[in-house]
């Protein structure tokens, strides 16, 4: 029996690359081994991406729950919180999109979810999954197979993003819109004839050849073209999409990217504005803009490890109306706690049609009261080694210390940092904040960077 776990299965979904990690028979016992270990009270809503190989992956995995006795609902080609909204409707036991995000060409995945879009994960049955599927320890075929059936969630799905917003209220605003050739782009098509804006379009085609590259905003290389085409187009803002699009990136009007990190505060506030008094969670790498804010708009904030499904378990648990984390996923409690990469920008939206500011004006206060780093990521050969050696150079220095997720460091009101490593590469993640000072934040972080690489002769 092959004892190693298979590398496809990650902390919160599985993801490698086609075939050889993962393949159509891999995802058909997974399809087995969810019904399996999940035991769904009602049908299980199958999506999938543009990648060339999520048709037949979709097939492999449909058939495997319902050999395994339980009907399927598939809705074709959609967005990771497409599949989340159907998991929820009336008579649905849960969800499995299709996809490996932003990952190259070549790979491909599938995320899962239990009812009402509640995450599965490596602590709630993915590892037991993994073990099923390793060893084909899965139980025989039902006496009677479940059925599949093709459903068109798409206007549903439409009406219950925009009723995040009123419609009536908005502007003619010139939105630049790149879905980057993923799934975003037939749902824009939708939107745009409820909505007054005018939509420029930018590799807006769903290919899974990628001709434009792989859609991951969050790198810094993948940003010129949205931003030069927001200048071109002279649109009021420019957002971009990740393949299965739960996450937006947004660019002001002068082209200029928004760290996600700024957008979370913008959205607490705003959130607050209309419900005062809820709970906001955030996670730890970013956390001071989002304090402040949350404070001054009557919330309470909550601080989770970061990671979708402790994020949605965080705000479950303590009902909190919105989470957001610095890496572009907002969290939404009536969306069935998910994240969500349209309702953040049509909020914003919303905002720029009330007040009539643009968007540049309502971060750049933020911005510069807490400037940040950035994620930025280093492969090192022993991140534990390296944590350490971070946290014992700074320990008498630090004015607090926390160990959440990765370690956080403040010194003071003046700047702190969070190093954490990755769940699934030999990577540590460093995001540096400071307070009113962007040169003393420069400052640390290529000190930090130069502690982690072994050259720390000056302070």
């Amino acid at each position: 029996m092959n004892t190693q776990r298979l590398g496809c299965f990650k902390a919160y979904d599985i993801r490698g690359k086609i075939p050889d990690d993962f393949n159509e028979e891999m995802a058909y016992i997974l399809g087995r081994a969810y019904v399996a270990e999940v035991k769904p009270g009602g049908a299980i809503a199958v999506g999938r991406d543009i990648r060339d190989s999520s048709v037949s992956l979709s097939k492999a995995m449909i058939r495997g729950i319902n050999d395994a006795g339980i009907d399927t609902v598939d809705i074709g080609l959609s967005g990771t919180e497409m599949v989340y909204f159907a998991s929820s409707l009336e008579g649905m036991g849960g969800g499995a999109m299709i996809t490996a995000s932003h990952n190259p060409k070549g790979y491909n995945g599938i995320k899962l979810v239990k009812k009402n879009a509640r995450p599965i994960s490596g602590d709630t049955g993915l590892l037991d999954m993994e073990y099923r599927v390793r060893t084909g320890d899965v139980p025989p075929k039902a006496s009677h197979a479940g059925t599949n059936k093709e459903l068109d969630v798409m206007s549903d799905y439409v009406k219950r993003i925009l009723s995040f917003i009123n419609p009536d209220i908005l502007k003619p605003l010139i939105i630049l819109a790149n879905p980057g050739n993923g799934c975003a782009g037939p749902v824009i098509d939708v939107m745009e004839s409820m909505l007054p804006f005018k939509i420029k379009r930018l590799n807006f085609d769903p290919d899974g050849t990628f001709p434009n590259g792989i859609p991951n905003p969050l790198l810094i290389e993948n940003r010129s073209m949205t931003s030069n085409a927001v200048i071109a187009s002279g649109a009021d803002m420019g957002v971009a999409w990740d393949g299965d699009f739960d996450r937006c990136f947004l660019f002001d009007e002068k082209g200029q990217y928004i760290e996600g990190y700024y957008l979370v505060g913008f959205l607490a506030k705003r959130i607050l504005g209309r419900m005062p008094g809820e709970k906001i969670v955030i996670d730890p790498r970013l956390t001071w803009n989002s304090f402040d804010i949350v404070k001054k708009a009557g919330g309470e904030t909550v601080v989770s490890k970061s990671g979708h499904s402790f994020i949605k378990e965080k705000m479950r648990s303590t009902n909190a109306v919105y989470g957001g984390e610095m890496s572009a996923h907002h969290y939404f409690r009536d969306f069935s706690f998910s994240d969500s990469g349209m309702i953040p920008w049509l909020l914003v939206a919303e905002e720029l049609s009330i007040t009539g500011h643009k968007l540049s004006e309502l971060v750049e206060k933020r911005i510069k009261m807490y400037p940040c780093s950035g994620e930025i990521n280093r492969t090192v050969d022993d991140p534990d080694k390296v944590l350490t050696k971070v946290k014992e150079h700074f320990t008498g220095e630090a004015s607090a210390v926390t160990e959440l997720d990765g370690i956080s460091m403040e010194f003071g009101t003046t700047w702190r940092f969070n190093l954490r490593k990755s769940n699934t590469e030999p990577l540590v993640r460093l995001n540096v904040e400071a307070y009113r000072d962007i040169e003393l934040m420069k400052d640390r972080t290529r000190y930090i960077l130069e502690l982690m690489s072994g050259n720390d002769e000056n302070n």
